[in-house]
């Protein structure tokens, strides 16, 4: 009993301790009397709560003091939500994914300890909160998504969600129950009990880390780069590389070493994040490049609906693996070895034929015109460049260990990746510009318009916004001055600053 009472106590001080950091870090005056005032409940509940555990304890036959339980667990969890919202009032989800993500990683750490050490209380404690934190991300961030309208965006946040919740947390939970009942039958039998699979569990841990940390970067995404934390970008797999035991055998990201013969790097995306500086800023000016093509593919694709729009989709799918190709060559995003850029390659090239298909059967309703005969062009454009990305998509970056440095030389391959993603692009937005002219703005035959019209031009609802915005550090912070009082001027003064012509005579 006293070591509940202990985790208890632990857990609500806890509570109030992190509800007080989120205080001292906003700005929102209302919103942190809110939290404060929430917090000050669960300080004065605490112990009301362990009191009435206490005496169910001393008489757990009693009806009066179950009801009394039933009644201060129910006001416990009421104020527990109260708490909740209101700190979640006064934090953004930038913040909240991000200690969110520092914690389970901590939590990580613990469990691998308790399993060394045989401790199965702890583990089941610890897993278990790992599980509530992952389940309170994947419900915090749909929430957040219900703000935007469905679009790439929203699809590729809550896809990342799914898989956290109905793949990799179901799977994590197996793993602890199995590690838990080996631990136990060993502590009660007073023997070691069944052999632990460590490297199963770490293995399966570093799964949900992974899909937190998915999470938050596919939320990022929608975020300007003034806006990003640096650390944030440059973060990949270096703290996940902390948590694993030196006994621990990596899934698929290590069984591939496409460099075997050089140590520290593995794979292709490391080679990457190892060019040199004065490469890397070479890298960046070709980035920003596609970042100017791909500003101008937002404005013209994202204005449509892409219901009944196969072209829109098409073009919104070729986009995003192109930009997952861009991050590639900075050292960073989902593909990390050569053949996961081939295929990424072979993606958009089964996504161009696709796009090349039914953009010609659109241009065979149009009659002759400029517009018909600039979009074929445009459709040769896109094969030309297809083909060019399954080139540079397989020559895979040189590193030579000499005298203990490692010298890696793939700016060519790089820079050549961007600029076929770039051209492509272009390519794509001239493309869907000539298939909306040349589905509206010409007459069809009449045997053309008794059938359904091959896509559907529809603009895009606006995003919604929300009822009350919050107010920005900056609004919050400037000073209030009182302007000048506009004094009224009577309709006959003003009047009489005007001479009439008689007068001017």
């Amino acid at each position: 009993m006293f070591t509940i009472v202990q985790v208890f106590t632990e857990h609500a001080n806890k509570l109030v301790e992190v509800a007080n950091l989120a205080c001292t870090m906003s700005n929102n005056e209302d919103g942190v009397k809110m939290v404060r005032f929430a917090s000050a409940h669960i300080e004065q509940l605490c112990p009301q709560v362990i009191n009435a555990a206490r005496i169910l304890a001393a008489r757990p036959k009693s009806k009066v003091t179950a009801e009394n339980m039933d009644a201060f667990k129910a006001a416990w969890e009421h104020q527990v939500r109260i708490l909740t919202d209101a700190v979640d009032d006064i934090t953004t989800i930038d913040d909240f994914l991000a200690v969110s993500e520092s914690h389970i990683l901590e939590d990580v750490k613990t469990c691998v300890r308790a399993i060394n050490e045989g401790d199965p209380d702890t583990l089941d404690r610890i897993a278990g909160a790992i599980r509530g934190r992952s389940s309170r991300v994947c419900h915090v961030v749909a929430a957040e998504m219900d703000n935007y309208e469905p679009c790439v965006y929203t699809d590729r946040v809550l896809e990342a969600v799914k898989v956290l919740r109905d793949q990799v947390l179901p799977n994590f939970a197996q793993r602890v129950d199995v590690a838990v009942e080996g631990l136990t039958s060993g502590v009660g039998g007073g023997g070691r009990g069944k052999d632990v699979d460590e490297n199963e569990f770490v293995d399966a841990s570093h799964l949900v880390y992974d899909g937190v940390r998915e999470i938050r970067m596919a939320v990022l995404m929608n975020k300007a780069d003034d806006e990003l934390d640096p650390d944030d970008v440059l973060m990949d797999e270096y703290h996940a590389l902390e948590m694993r035991s030196k006994s621990s055998a990596h899934t698929v990201d290590t069984t591939i070493d496409e460099y075997p013969g050089v140590s520290g790097i593995t794979t292709a995306r490391d080679a990457m994040r190892n060019l040199s500086e004065e490469d890397k800023e070479k890298i960046a000016t070709q980035v920003e490049n596609f970042r100017l093509e791909k500003a101008k593919f937002d404005q013209e694709v994202a204005k449509w609906d892409d219901t009944g729009n196969d072209i829109i989709v098409l073009a919104k799918h070729m986009c995003m693996i192109m930009m997952e190709m861009t991050d590639f060559t900075r050292g960073r995003g989902n593909l990390k070895i050569t053949m996961d850029v081939i295929s990424a390659a072979k993606k958009i090239s089964e996504a161009g034929t696709k796009l090349d298909k039914l953009a010609r059967q659109i241009a065979d309703q149009c009659p002759e015109s400029r517009t018909k005969d600039d979009m074929l062009a445009y459709l040769d454009r896109i094969a030309l460049y297809c083909h060019q990305l399954n080139i540079t998509s397989k020559v895979k970056a040189d590193v030579q260990n000499i005298s203990g440095e490692l010298i890696v030389s793939g700016l060519d391959s790089a820079t050549s990746l961007i600029q076929a993603a770039k051209n492509l692009m272009n390519a794509v937005v001239l493309t869907v510009k000539c298939s909306y002219v040349a589905s509206t703005k010409y007459p069809r035959h009449q045997r053309d318009m008794i059938a359904s019209p091959i896509v559907v031009w529809k603009m895009k609802a606006p995003e919604k916004k929300p009822l009350v915005r919050r107010e920005k550090s900056e609004d919050v912070r400037a000073k209030v001055r009182k302007g000048a009082s506009k004094k009224g001027v009577s309709a006959i003064k003003a009047l009489s600053e005007f001479s009439s012509p008689a007068d001017a005579i």
